[in-house]
């Protein structure tokens, strides 16, 4: 049994509730961050959650992630997707791993914000794991335990500017402009038995209504304990915490062929990065102000629903 939670503004008042069919049932408490929240609730407890309801269509959506929390990423982990960027996912030997300025976080509905000196805005639709608890040491997780250090899923779109990102080798400065980071609109609770589920989910992103990215989770090349295991080597993770686990094929960006780029590696930078420039000038993909962005995630039997997010893309200043 999944449970779908929304944070939500209503009255003034930030709140946390169960949703069900359009109505939200208020969750008792504040919570000022995501890890307060996970840590304070069993998704068993709250399925049992009565009361007065409010209906979904008269509140404020909220971020199901709190800007206090770690913001991690995963780069180029599905299979088709390395593929596309001229990589071989069978010879992969390590974990891409960024982060993005958990400012940058903002509601599934929020509007996508380009700043002025961005050309090529790009899109990612990814699947979001929140953490259920701190992890302070080097943690073995495996499959069979993932549910004790994961509570639930998110939406996450990675917005990338990518004129900053590639020729800056900046990922957190390219990825991590105000608006670039909606999460939501559900933080989707899972108990034990589901978790095997977030390994066969469906991703979906359109742009003005075509489909742009679609792929499962199946092919993910590095998967959910794994990396987490990983990270837990490195630096201390917190409940609430959000990793974002790849983005898969279709973006807008393009990249040269392996041969392209052994050939461009003879020449002089300047030369290489206004071929580079020029070649994504010729890509009609990439986002423009008035353009809509929707991402879809669920199990095929829908099960499991992590709703639907919607971003429009405005001018700064406009």
């Amino acid at each position: 049994m999944s449970l779908n939670i929304l944070h939500f503004l209503h009255e003034g008042r930030r709140r946390w509730g169960v949703v069900r069919d359009g109505q939200i049932t208020p969750i008792p408490g504040d919570f000022a961050s995501t890890g307060e929240f996970v840590r304070a609730h069993r998704i068993e407890d709250l399925a049992s959650l009565d009361g007065p309801a409010i209906a979904e269509a008269d509140v404020q959506w909220l971020s199901p992630v709190t800007a206090s929390q770690q913001f991690l990423c995963q780069g180029a982990n599905y299979r088709q997707h390395m593929i596309e960027s001229g990589m071989d996912p069978d010879a992969r030997t390590f974990n891409m791993i960024f982060t993005k300025a958990p400012g940058c976080i903002v509601a599934a509905d929020a509007d996508l914000v380009r700043p002025a000196h961005v050309r090529f805005l790009d899109y990612e639709i990814e699947l979001g794991l929140v953490l259920r608890r701190d992890i302070r040491a080097r943690t073995r997780i495996d499959d069979a335990h993932l549910h004790d250090y994961v509570a639930g899923a998110v939406i996450v779109n990675d917005y990338s500017a990518r004129d900053v990102q590639i020729p800056q080798m900046q990922f957190y400065k390219g990825k991590s402009y105000r608006t670039f980071g909606p999460v939501g609109p559900y933080l989707c609770l899972l108990e034990s038995r589901e978790m095997a589920a977030l390994g066969r989910l469906r991703l979906t992103l359109t742009v003005n209504g075509a489909v742009r990215q679609q792929d499962s989770t199946a092919n993910l090349v590095f998967g959910f304990a794994e990396t987490l295991s990983e990270l837990s080597g490195v630096h201390d993770l917190n409940a609430g915490d959000l990793l974002a686990t790849g983005t898969p094929a279709g973006c807008a960006l393009t990249v040269p062929s392996p041969r392209r780029q052994r050939l461009a590696a003879l020449l002089p930078e300047a030369t290489r990065w206004r071929l580079f420039m020029k070649m994504q000038a010729a890509r009609s993909q990439y986002l423009r102000a008035g353009d809509v962005v929707e991402s879809r995630i669920r199990s095929d039997d829908g099960a499991i629903d992590l709703g639907v997010q919607c971003n429009r893309v405005v001018e700064e200043g406009a």
